[in-house]
């Protein structure tokens, strides 16, 4: 795939001595029974002493690898002789279902690299299949860990390096895993990815690779680093040209105590503690603020050190002066009185990205980056979006949703990834829009199933009242051999050729003729109150003599009134075919009998 390929950068070009370059940021992601948290555990424990390993938790939003610390901790990176400029890596993890998706800037993602998890015995989940579209719509570069190898039955861990240990395997287990990573590769092939064994690779911007692999034992762990290295080596070293301004990304607020601190990856250029910054709002426009307090994550450490200056890529911890609304996911920007020039870089960046039309659903997210995923995924399944925002589902959003109950119940719902109802909004809801439909999820794919599921059993119930408003039409073929009363009333058998027949309705033949109003339907000896295209009824017309009036006779028509015709019109879209006829054949005799132009 185009997006997918990652050119290789001649080194001994790039001066190294003059470039500075930055660490490659890192996101893991996948299914999340796949082994996702486990693999970012084996990660960063294989970097930390066994002692300390315990103080690095799943909580913390990124992890600073220096270089130097990943060498001791993975010897094949010396054994393979990569030769390495980059410093070290920055492996971010944001909050549960957001491994990745709200790691945006201008142009893609934030990443530099993704590793996607994926369980070899269980291969491509939905969940799955969400992340590789984001992969794609982010132009991620990424590989894949194939983890828990250790579950496949028989799998025994070798002490030699990973491709012997899978050559060495027993037959019959060495069958079976042949047999699941052949598998995901076809399933990958299907989305456009083709993958192989990193072993198996020459070329690494022609294929993604695989690298198997189990958190539970550490098999393949080693493994999976130095392709991390190699790859960013040889294919993202001018990505990763450090640049003159400072750029970054909010991941979250917290409060420790009293104070509010906003926690960003500084992704290009340096920032200095006197720095003033600029952060967007979600309608693209700059607030301005001054740093009062900068830190920086220590190396394989959860805690964060005060510093008068950091170098991108780092994870780093705000003080600010001024009270700004900061919103998950914004960019922001060093500030160097260049507004203008701020203002156009936000607003390009946002804008782009966050389009609604002028009709459709609410959308709301917990970040900047899932809104941006939500809406490529609702777009993809044509489900147009009025209204988009971030942060929790409040009293406005209701406001909004319920005036679509008047113009499109299909448009009155709203869709929330991973936010809740706060509590105005909720108390609002239930006294003023109670059956307004809200769904939300924590899992993409399963909010975007979910609205497609409501969109569908709503589209049904639409059309099935506007059906119900809809007078029945119906053509009736008169069964002679079957007439069971002649008179008081008229009792005989007809076939539906077309269309429902009710009773109550009035009855006139092919010439235009009042016959009279259908008394009562019977199927089987049995009363009905309607009956449909291909049945064989009985049925009883009041004022009627059978003999007299209908003995010559062979179809009968519903009446239908000139406005009753319009509205069927605006409404085919409702109808079956031979009601269609039926429809075609009414409005001839009608034009031949009464005017020319009726039903027009």
């Amino acid at each position: 795939m185009e997006h997918q390929k990652i050119k290789e950068t001649n080194v001994s070009n790039l001066h190294p001595e003059n470039m500075k370059i930055r660490q490659p940021i890192i996101t893991v992601c996948g299914h999340v029974d796949h082994g996702k948290t486990s693999i970012l555990d084996c990660l960063r424990s294989s970097c930390v002493a066994e002692g300390e390993a315990g103080g690095i938790t799943q909580k913390i939003s990124f992890t600073s690898y220096p270089m130097s610390q990943l060498k001791k901790a993975c010897p094949l990176v010396e054994k393979s002789k990569i030769h390495l400029d980059i410093p070290g890596f920055l492996l971010i993890d944001t909050p549960g279902h957001a491994a990745f998706t709200n790691l945006r800037k201008r142009g893609g993602s934030l990443a530099d690299l993704a590793i996607l998890v994926i369980d070899i015995n269980e291969g491509i989940k939905p969940q799955t299949a969400e992340v590789l579209k984001i992969l794609r719509m982010n132009k991620t570069p990424f590989v894949i860990a194939l983890n828990k190898i250790d579950n496949i039955s028989g799998w025994a861990k070798r002490e030699e390096g990973l491709r012997e240990s899978i050559e060495h395997q027993r037959q019959n287990v060495k069958q079976v895993f042949d047999e699941r990573y052949m598998t995901i590769i076809g399933a990958l092939d299907s989305f456009g990815f083709n993958a192989d064994l990193f072993f198996n690779i020459e070329d690494f911007s022609q294929k993604i690779a695989m690298v198997p692999c189990s958190a539970h034992t550490k098999e393949g762990i080693p493994e999976l680093i130095m392709v991390i290295c190699g790859l960013s080596q040889k294919y993202l070293i001018n990505r990763l040209k450090l640049g003159e301004k400072a750029k970054g990304v909010i991941l979250e607020i917290k409060q420790e105590k009293s104070t509010h601190y906003a926690e960003a990856i500084l992704y290009d250029g340096q920032l200095n503690r006197n720095s003033e910054i600029a952060v967007a709002n979600l309608d693209g426009e700059p607030m301005f603020t001054k740093i009062r307090v900068l830190e920086e994550i220590e190396p394989l450490c959860k805690k964060f050190s005060p510093q008068e200056k950091v170098t991108a890529s780092t994870g780093i911890r705000m003080q600010l002066i001024e009270k700004i609304d900061i919103l998950p996911g914004m960019p922001f920007v060093e500030f160097k009185n260049n507004k203008n020039e701020i203002v156009d870089l936000f607003r390009k960046e946002l804008l782009e990205n966050i389009k609604t039309d002028n009709h459709g659903i609410i959308a709301k997210a917990d970040s900047l980056g899932s809104l941006e995923a939500l809406l490529v995924l609702l777009r993809e399944k044509n489900i147009p979006i009025v209204r988009t925002g971030i942060g929790s589902i409040n009293k406005k959003d209701i406001i909004n949703a319920k005036a679509n109950l008047e113009i499109n119940e299909l448009d009155a719902v709203i869709a929330g990834f991973n936010v809740n109802l706060d509590e105005e909004a909720e108390e609002f809801k239930k006294g003023n829009a109670p059956n307004l439909k809200i769904i939300t999820n924590e899992v993409i794919y399963k909010l975007i199933d979910d609205l497609i599921i409501f969109r569908t059993e709503k589209q049904k119930e639409i059309e099935k009242k506007r059906l119900m408003d809809l007078s029945p039409v119906c053509k009736l073929r008169i069964l002679h051999q079957y007439v069971f009363r002649n008179t008081n009333p008229a009792i005989f058998g007809v076939k539906i050729d077309g269309g429902r027949l009710i009773s109550g309705l009035s009855i006139i033949d092919s010439q235009n003729e009042k016959i009279g109003k259908i008394k009562n339907i019977q199927s089987e000896n049995k009363s009905v109150h309607e009956a449909h295209e291909g049945m064989e009824v009985a049925i009883s017309i009041s004022g009627i003599n059978f003999e007299r009036v209908l003995k010559d006779k062979e179809f009968l028509y519903t009446d239908l009134g000139e406005s009753q015709f319009r509205n069927f019109k605006k409404n085919k879209d409702l109808l079956s075919s031979a009601e269609i006829k039926v429809l075609q054949e009414l409005s001839e005799m009608k034009r031949a009998k009464e005017k020319s132009d009726w039903g027009n």
